[in-house]
């Protein structure tokens, strides 16, 4: 290594950043006659930027999470006030570093899941965390096929990598025992562990229509909500409010409102 050349050294130690701009800050150096230190620091924070760049190209790409669904696109005037007083203290993260859950309540159309998704490409870009974004029945059917493979346990570590899990759309998984019972397993190996969020049309007096057996519904939704932070979505359906501003009329009345 003593005689490599300093583009080689650099390349060994996987700093491709620095390898392709310490030549050009140096003339930047020389020109403005920085010190050594200034330029070691210009060239550590080229390589960190850039790292930090990449892990975020890369966990978006594994996220799964929708295109277009960010908090800069979520037209939070349409939802309760209480909900977006919560939202910029939910995407500082805080509640992943307690693995505590976010359980999302509402009708269809109220914009649960691009409240869900914003958070979560939140947590990616500004707390670099590992999410993954998936509808319900997905997650069953994947879960089902690694049971079937016997490869359940394995898929299960595979999933414990995402510091959060977003589970879009549980109201619309009617189950089978076995399907219900994989479902189970999922939520339970996070308890206490690692955080979801949970989008849900059904509030949970009727989750007895997910996981069938009381017993079971009950131990679901205790594990859920000790640890968890509730958003209920109450307003009118966003969907209906925004066709029927393109059509040049006016906003709906909300939830309560006289007509």
């Amino acid at each position: 290594m003593k005689n490599a050349s300093t583009d080689m050294i650099l390349r060994s130690l996987r700093l491709p950043s620095i390898q392709r701009e310490y030549a050009n800050l140096a003339k930047t150096a020389e020109a403005e006659s920085w010190g050594y230190e200034t330029y070691l620091k210009a060239l550590l924070d080229v390589e960190i930027h850039e790292r930090n760049e990449r892990r975020i190209e890369r966990l978006l790409k594994r996220s799964e999470l929708p295109d277009g669904k960010t908090l800069a696109t979520l037209d939070e005037k349409l939802l309760p006030v209480k909900v977006r007083r919560q939202l910029p203290g939910l995407a500082e993260g805080g509640f992943v570093e307690r693995s505590e859950n976010i359980l999302m309540f509402g009708l269809p159309g109220v914009g649960k899941s691009h409240v869900a998704a914003g958070l979560a490409r939140e947590l990616v870009m500004s707390r670099r965390y590992a999410v993954y974004f998936t509808p319900t029945h997905r997650l069953v059917e994947r879960l089902l096929a690694a049971k079937r493979d016997l490869k359940i346990e394995a898929y299960l570590k595979k999933l414990d990598r995402f510091e959060v899990v977003v589970l879009d759309d549980i109201g619309y998984v009617q189950q089978s025992r076995e399907e219900m019972e994989v479902l189970f397993t999922f939520l339970s190996e996070r308890y206490e562990r690692r955080s979801l969020m949970i989008t849900s049309n059904l509030i949970f007096s009727e989750w007895d229509r997910i996981f069938k057996d009381p017993m079971t519904t009950a131990a679901a939704i205790d594990r859920l909500v000790h640890h968890s932070v509730i958003l209920e979505l109450d307003n009118t359906s966003i969907r209906a409010q925004q066709a029927k501003t393109r059509q040049g009329g006016g906003s709906l009345p909300r939830k309560g409102e006289p007509v």
